[in-house]
């Protein structure tokens, strides 16, 4: 991926709530998501910008930037002389360890990627990464469901599903039906009814670690916030 600059004397054209023209010699970057932005020699806040627009179109000679999201139109117009480049960019994060290419692997929210090749990994949420190495050569990041699990960031290794249903499934009994539920994947780990479609109870699994059981029957799990039953509308777990 790389980030374009346009750096020169400009004119520079928002239309839309944030209406205005204005001219001088400028930098304006050209994100890979389509993001423009415009800065001067003042501040810290672009004096333009159009946010991940619908439409973006760009001329090199003459100069003649068009970027587009519904009323929002920022248009660049070289009116001097103008230098155009591209530059290689990556992800910026907080570093977690070595690549198995032997590059630097950063993490930013969710994603863990290589500054130096393209191998990019996500992160369920919650997820701490840890000090150790897996057998493959790349960190382990430790997350709570139900207990904790230590995972390689390559689910090659060992998926979460996998440890979670290793764990749990069919541990605990539908409160609808009395089937067993299963641990799948609906988006995120749900424990869900055996005997679905015909009973069609299911419960997303929370971050956090199981510390008894419910008077409803399912298990209590302590999160980072409170005490809640698998059930999250449970009005037992409430009341105790």
């Amino acid at each position: 991926m790389s980030i374009r600059t346009i750096a020169g004397d400009c004119l520079v054209h928002a239309s839309g709530h944030r209406e205005r023209t204005v001219r001088g010699r400028v930098l304006a970057m050209v994100k890979p998501d389509n993001t423009v932005l415009v800065h001067d020699v003042d501040g810290y806040q672009p004096v333009a910008w159009l946010t991940r627009p619908e439409s973006l179109s760009i001329t090199c000679d003459p100069l003649w930037l068009v970027a587009s999201d519904g009323a929002e139109t920022l248009r660049i117009e070289a009116v001097g002389d103008v230098a155009v480049d591209d530059h290689d960019a990556t992800a910026a994060g907080t570093p977690v360890g070595p690549c198995r290419c032997g590059g630097t692997l950063v993490r930013s929210g969710t994603t863990v990627a290589c500054l130096d090749c393209a191998e990019r990994f996500g992160l369920p949420s919650g997820a701490s990464m840890t000090d150790s190495t897996c057998d493959c050569g790349l960190p382990t990041f430790l997350v709570d469901r139900g207990e904790r699990f230590e995972l390689c960031l390559d689910y090659a290794c060992g998926s979460l599903l996998d440890a979670v249903s290793d764990r749990f499934d069919r541990e605990w009994d539908c409160p609808n039906c009395g089937g067993a539920l299963r641990v799948l994947r609906r988006g995120g780990l749900i424990a869900g009814c055996e005997r679905y479609p015909d009973c069609d109870t299911g419960f997303a699994i929370p971050d956090g670690t199981i510390g008894g059981s419910c008077d409803c029957g399912l298990p209590l799990f302590e999160t980072a916030n409170s005490t809640r039953c698998l059930d999250s509308a449970c009005s037992s777990a409430d009341a105790a």
